[in-house]
């Protein structure tokens, strides 16, 4: 079995996120960039299909600038087998949208004939959670979405997803697209060892405007600003204060 899994490039999570000058984005350069958590776990999880003989070859795929190749290098380091960098020198964070990424994701799909397709459940930067369902939508594939547990048997795989009303377990034939969630798993650090032999790893590139796809962002950016200061808390001598100051002045009761 062949597991295709996505990763993205972005900031790091413990980075603080500047705007712009020009408020056209948040500020991209300089900036300390890393795995997107989700396609972290992602890549936690095909690693652990094929340590446990449930796949043979895990496939990363990151879409970006040539900086993207950090990413893909280490995943290739978490035990990965060999990645597919697809250039695009457009902004990722924000033009590069869900439905350009899932075409091109889908593209390189029917290339690689992949049993399970697995990304994280949505990227820190767009927070969009919509690459997943549109690849499988456009494979014409059976889906789970915010995966935290996966066992494959044979052509099958179940799958515990989490909703808001608890814990549902899904059925459903390979191939199949998964999106993971947090509780899935705890991804592994990279080894030394395995840092170096990632460097040997191979790499395959493509040219995202050669592969004949339409990947013209559908929303348009106008202005990001920061959210409003929130004004500084009070604090009350009584219940009676409170409830004063809840109906006269917040005018909330």
């Amino acid at each position: 079995m062949k597991v295709l899994v996505g990763v993205k490039r972005v900031i790091d999570y413990a980075v603080k996120v500047r705007i712009s000058a020009d408020k056209t984005g948040v500020e991209l350069k300089n900036v300390k960039m890393s795995m997107n958590p989700f396609c972290e776990i992602a890549v936690e999880e095909a690693v652990r299909l094929k340590e446990s003989k449930a796949a043979d070859e895990v496939v990363v795929v990151s879409i970006g600038p040539k900086q993207s190749q950090e990413t893909i290098r280490t995943a290739l380091a978490m035990g990965a087998d060999r990645g597919i960098h697809v250039i695009t020198d457009v902004r990722i964070d924000q033009d590069l949208q869900p439905l350009a990424v899932s075409k091109i994701m889908a593209e390189v799909a029917k290339q690689e004939n992949p049993d399970l397709i697995i990304v994280g459940k949505q990227s820190i930067d767009s927070d969009a959670a919509q690459t997943g369902p549109m690849i499988a939508g456009l494979m014409d594939w059976p889906q789970c979405t915010f995966c935290s547990d996966l066992e494959i048997d044979g052509s099958a795989a179940t799958v515990s997803r989490e909703t808001d009303s608890g814990i549902e377990v899904l059925t459903m034939n390979l191939p199949a697209v998964i999106t993971a969630d947090l509780r899935l798993n705890e991804p592994r650090y990279a080894t030394l060892p395995n840092i170096m032999k990632a460097k040997k790893k191979k790499i395959e590139t493509m040219v995202a405007a050669d592969l004949g796809l339409d990947l013209e962002p559908r929303i348009i950016t106008i202005e990001c600003n920061d959210p409003p200061v929130r004004a500084e808390g009070i604090k009350v001598d009584s219940v009676d204060d409170l409830v004063d100051k809840l109906k006269n002045e917040a005018a909330v009761l």
